[in-house]
Parts: C-alpha cells; sequence; structure tokens
C-alpha cells in the first residue's frame, strides 16, 4: 500500500466484508501527516442509471461503513470513513468505463490508492479485474487486489445431463462421421449413427458445459435473420435519400464528422454497428476506439437517422436481446459530439474579422466626430 486515502469500489460479494477491513487496516498502518480517508463507492451500471440509486445498493453502502466503524471502534485513529455512488450519470459497460469513472472520483478526492474486492464483478462480466486494474495503472492510480481469502469453488466432472444435449451431441458426432465418409450409403449411416450413439453415450455428461451458451447463440442467429432485412432495408432507403440529394440542383449536402458513446460493450458487437453504418449510404465510420464511434455524415438527414439510434438498438436487440434494445439512443442520452469542419471555421473566422473590421470603422468614426 503506497498511499494514504483509499477508495474502494463495492458490490456484493462474499469477500467484501475481508476486503473492508484490508483497507480499513491499510489506511491506519499508512504513514501520513493528514488524517486519512477510506472512501467506498458503488459504480451504478447501465440498469440504475436512470432512476434512483437502488435500495439494495443503499443498504450494502450503510452495511459496509458499518463494517468500517466496527473496525475502527477499538482503535485510536482519526481514519475517516465515507460512502458514495459513481457512474450515476453514466453507461458502464467495460472495464475502461470503470476505470475513468474510478479514476475520476480518486483524483476529486485526492485519493492514491484503489483497493479491489477481488470478487468485485458488478455487471456480470468475466474476466474484469485484471483488465480493471490495467486499466487504472494506465490512469496513474495505483491499484491492489485485497489479499483475502476466497471461497474455494468446485465443480464435478460429473453433472446432470438432458436429452436435449444428448441429441445435440449425437448430431454432431453422425454428421462429422458422414461428412469425413463422404457417402450416405445405407453402410455408412448404419456405423455413423451407431458410432453417433457410442460418442452421446460417453460423453453427454462431461461434454456441452456451454450447452446454455448453445441456446444463447441459436437465439442471436434468429435474431440476426431479424436484424438483416432490417439493414437491407435502411441501406435501400438510405440509397434513396442520397440519390435525391446527388441529383437534387442544389446539391444539399452538409458534411459534419460526429462522434458518440455506443451502448454496446464488446468487439462482436461493436464490429457489427460499425460495419451496418458503413455499409448505409450516407455514413461512414470513420474511427471507433472501444465505445467511441467517429463517423462521417453527408446530410442532416443521415446525422439525424444515426444520432436517434436506429441502427444501434437492432444491433443490440441480436447480441444482448430485447431489453437491451430499450436503452435511449445516442441524443437521448446526449452523448454525441460534432466537430466543426475546415469550411466552417474560416467561415466563422472571416465572420469575426468582418465583424471586428466593422467595429474598428464605427470606432475611427465615432472618434473623428468626437474629434
Amino acid at each position: 500500500m503506497t498511499g494514504a486515502n483509499v477508495l474502494v469500489p463495492v458490490r456484493e460479494s462474499v469477500t467484501l466484508r475481508n476486503t473492508v477491513a484490508y483497507a480499513v487496516d491499510s489506511a491506519i498502518e499508512s504513514e501520513s501527516e493528514s488524517p486519512p480517508t477510506v472512501h467506498f463507492v458503488f459504480p451504478l451500471v447501465r440498469r440504475a442509471v436512470l432512476g434512483p440509486p437502488p435500495d439494495d445498493a443503499e443498504e450494502l453502502l450503510g452495511r459496509v461503513e458499518a463494517w468500517a466503524e466496527e473496525d475502527l471502534e477499538e482503535r485510536e485513529t482519526d481514519v475517516r470513513v465515507e460512502t458514495a455512488f459513481v457512474g450515476r450519470e453514466e453507461y458502464l459497460f467495460n472495464p475502461g468505463d470503470y476505470a475513468d469513472v474510478l479514476a475520476r472520483y480518486a483524483t476529486e478526492h485526492g485519493v492514491e490508492t484503489v483497493v479491489l474486492d477481488p470478487e468485485f464483478n458488478p455487471a456480470g462480466m468475466t474476466p474484469l479485474l485484471p483488465p480493471l486494474e490495467t486499466e487504472l495503472e494506465r490512469l496513474g492510480i495505483d491499484a491492489e487486489i485485497a489479499p483475502v481469502e476466497r471461497p474455494t469453488r468446485r465443480f464435478p466432472i460429473m453433472r446432470r445431463a438432458s436429452l436435449g444435449q444428448f441429441v445435440v451431441l449425437f448430431g454432431w458426432a453422425f454428421g462429422f462421421y458422414l461428412l469425413i465418409a463422404g457417402s450416405l450409403a445405407p453402410f455408412e449411416l448404419a456405423t455413423g449413427a451407431i458410432s453417433g450413439l457410442v460418442v452421446a453415450a460417453l460423453l453427454w455428461r462431461i461434454s456441452l458445459s456451454g450447452f446454455a451458451n448453445v441456446r444463447r447463440l441459436a437465439g442471436r442467429l434468429a435474431r440476426m435473420g431479424l436484424y438483416a432485412p432490417y439493414l437491407l432495408w435502411e441501406i435501400a432507403v438510405a440509397n434513396v435519400q442520397i440519390a435525391y440529394v446527388v441529383l437534387h440542383p442544389k446539391l444539399p449536402i452538409d458534411p459534419e464528422i460526429v462522434e458518440f458513446d455506443a451502448a454496446v460493450w464488446s468487439e462482436l458487437p461493436v464490429t457489427t454497428l460499425a460495419n451496418s453504418i458503413t455499409l448505409t449510404p450516407g455514413t461512414l465510420t470513420v474511427d471507433v476506439n472501444r465505445r467511441q464511434f467517429t463517423v462521417h455524415a453527408l446530410t442532416t438527414e443521415t446525422r439525424k437517422d444515426l444520432l436517434d439510434g436506429g441502427l444501434e438498438r437492432a444491433v443490440r436487440f441480436v447480441f444482448y436481446g430485447r431489453s437491451a434494445a430499450r436503452i435511449p439512443s445516442p441524443a437521448e442520452r446526449n452523448a454525441e459530439r460534432t466537430w466543426e469542419s475546415d469550411a466552417d471555421a474560416e467561415s466563422d473566422v472571416a465572420e469575426n474579422s468582418d465583424s471586428d473590421a466593422e467595429s474598428g470603422a464605427d470606432d475611427d468614426s465615432t472618434g473623428g466626430e468626437n474629434a
């Protein structure tokens, strides 16, 4: 431990109590002239950002504060304890988002060290701690994982298996056998069926550990089947709009580069959204940095459609399901930023110069009259 003030992000976990005790002990043992402070913060994930903090979050912070005060009660020390919510006005999805929020809080409150609960995993992401620790170090914040004991987790090699798993494993083995045989002769079908039954009987209890993931993948593929015609329709509509602009005598274009933070939080959804934006005429994905998109929009209409978030919602529907599609659009989240084009900048400079010149002329004429 290198710093006096300590920041501890908290969520409900089996190791939270020991982490609180370790953070308090570290603050007490720190050599600091001023009284150290231990900050316990509760990061609000995307489901809680639109409203007040949930009751269980308030209760957890109160419980953590009581634990800390209990650890300090019989010890002569000036250590202070503070609790707070962070990320209230932001969408926290990946380790980088959490690191940004924690680093901002640490800077505002003079915190030198972040202590991480080894079971801290607010959004169910796996793994979270190694990349979160790396992101904090990148931002110049000293981070460490509390050296407390974790509960031992033992998973059985053999487990209950369903008939569906048996059928899926048989189908894979049977299909692979026929693919290798390269024939659908009766002999191959019979021997393939026997081989598939043997493989399924031997392995159905120790394989397909991700059978639930298979169902999730099937759901994504089904939703992708709905997304494909939607994307084709958006492309067709955009083609008509751009054709109108190109054929219009006044060529009513208004090119502008727009930046916005998309509510997608892993590589494949980000790639899908970026390519979908580029495939839609009138918009071009220039750069993507984590969730930050930089897009060139040709017209005001294409820029409005982009920030209305239709494509973003559709991509979230494909990868995260129906509930994720209800997250507000970039325009509703005020997540967009625009770049001023060179032409606009030059125009503003020219206008300012003209106004300065007119103002100077007025001053000269006023001075002449006074003389």
